[in-house]
């Protein structure tokens, strides 16, 4: 046995010492702590003390305390003064680095700090279009103002076709793999597109949508998240933007440069939905974790639950002319509130802001429209069909069917009597909302059929 513990004690000394004697890897030991305990506090939307900790380069070029670090002197280096003693500056939030994770750190600058990112590393551009072998899911839909342009979401991609027609006018592709949600400023000039790699990043992009054919290559584009964001709205100025994320918190951006203006982390579960009342002085927020959120705009302070806690908020949409909001629910359930303080509900806890409460769906709800007038609303579930009412007496008007799985995305069109949905197939389609029949399908992605596609035919 003591041979066994002796033989054993050699191995961990000889690892130790080996490990002692490998130079620390940037990219493999010290990007992992910070984005653990720094990158939420330093990053392009949210830039505290003017420091992005994103990248080396950025790193390097520091904030209003100077360059980050200088390789080769640890005592010279701004980072290393934040990190360290007994109460060290940074992180602000959460539990300071550990004595081995800044002695490592310090021994980084020390060994010359050097860059050992790999070539295009956490990079997901593309350098053209996507080629699809199938049709990709279908999680965003919306038209512009004026009904010309109807954008769907896409793999890297939004795509704009011409109204609702199968006419593509322009594959706007960018960073994000997945499209969690769109929408078009007020004034129809530009698209928000909220985009993420679950885990890695989430993205806002805005799009110059302001002449049909010449939208621009490159978007603006603003890392605000480490992770999915979802439900992105537009002020009615059109001068910010509100998204929800999985990392629980509810942000408000400038349009014009991305800054971080509000940052709300009273959530404790994913938050799906954002909207913004009629003046723009308030937004609401809806949640995995039953809430629907009243919030102040202009400081972030939360208001009031303007709901009774009943299930997953999974969406929701906001009356086009009065401050009301319908949301669908993970237990298949849809209900409209007054989007105001919920101070009817005492000790009792009434659900003194609701205003009605719909039939329930075949599955989860996961799509909500309200038709321009306000007059019918539409609604999508997971079971694959989507279903008109009227807004005031809660009656089905008509069933859209024929979808080949879950409907994720549902719009109006804004001048017509359409609705057009899109989901798990791939396929828009356009149905008359009063009548519930089909107007057109078609698959808004190109797609060119894969190998194995082909080996069937």
């Amino acid at each position: 046995m003591n041979r066994v513990l002796c033989a054993v004690s050699l191995v961990v000394t000889t690892l130790t010492v080996a490990a002692a004697d490998k130079p620390v890897s940037y990219y493999n030991d010290i990007v992992p702590v910070f984005k653990r305990s720094c990158t939420g506090c330093h990053h392009p939307g949210k830039l505290k003390g003017q420091l992005d900790m994103t990248s080396y380069e950025l790193l390097k070029k520091g904030g209003k305390h100077g360059p980050g670090f200088v390789a080769g002197k640890p005592k010279e280096s701004a980072l290393l003064d934040e990190i360290s003693g007994e109460e060290p500056s940074m992180p602000k939030e959460g539990d300071p680095l550990s004595k081995a994770e800044v002695a490592m750190i310090e021994r980084w600058i020390a060994e010359g700090a050097k860059d050992d990112t790999p070539a295009g590393a956490g990079s997901y551009k593309l350098t053209a279009a996507p080629e699809n072998t199938q049709p990709p899911v279908i999680s965003a839909l919306a038209f512009s103002p004026d009904g010309k342009l109807l954008a769907v979401s896409g793999y890297h991609e939004v795509l704009l076709h011409g109204g609702a027609e199968s006419n593509i006018v322009a594959r706007l592709v960018g960073e994000s793999p997945r499209i969690e949600s769109l929408a078009f400023s007020p004034d129809g000039k530009k698209l928000a597109v909220a985009g993420s790699a679950p885990s890695r990043f989430g993205e806002v992009q805005i799009w110059d949508a302001s002449t049909t054919g010449t939208v621009l290559n490159a978007p603006k584009s603003f890392k605000v998240s480490l992770d999915s964001i979802y439900g992105i709205s537009w002020s009615p100025d059109g001068t910010r933007l509100a998204f929800g994320g999985a990392d629980k918190v509810v942000r408000i951006i400038s349009a014009a440069d991305g800054k971080e203006l509000v940052k709300f982390e009273n959530h404790s579960d994913w938050v799906f939905a954002t909207t913004w009342t009629l003046d723009g002085k308030r937004i609401l927020s809806g949640s995995r974790d039953k809430a629907m959120k009243l919030i102040d705009a202009s400081n972030g302070q939360f208001i009031d639950d303007i709901n009774k806690l009943l299930e997953g908020v999974v969406c929701f949409a906001r009356h086009p002319k009065e401050d009301v909001v319908t949301y669908g629910g993970d237990m298949n359930i849809t209900r409209t509130y007054k989007m105001a303080e919920n101070q009817g509900r005492t000790a009792a806890n009434n659900d003194s802001n609701l205003r009605a409460e719909f039939e329930r769906m075949p599955g989860p709800v996961q799509a909500i429209a309200y038709s321009p007038d306000g007059k019918t609303i539409c609604i999508g579930s997971i079971g694959g069909e989507a279903r008109v009412f009227n807004a005031a007496d809660k009656k089905r008007v008509a069933t859209l069917k024929g979808h080949d799985g879950a409907i994720f995305a549902l719009t109006y069109h804004p001048s017509t009597n359409w609705v057009v949905t899109g989901g798990f197939d791939g396929k828009v389609r356009v149905f008359d909302a009063a009548k519930g029949d089909l107007v057109r399908a078609f698959v808004p992605a190109p797609v060119k059929p894969g190998p194995v596609q082909q080996a069937a035919k």
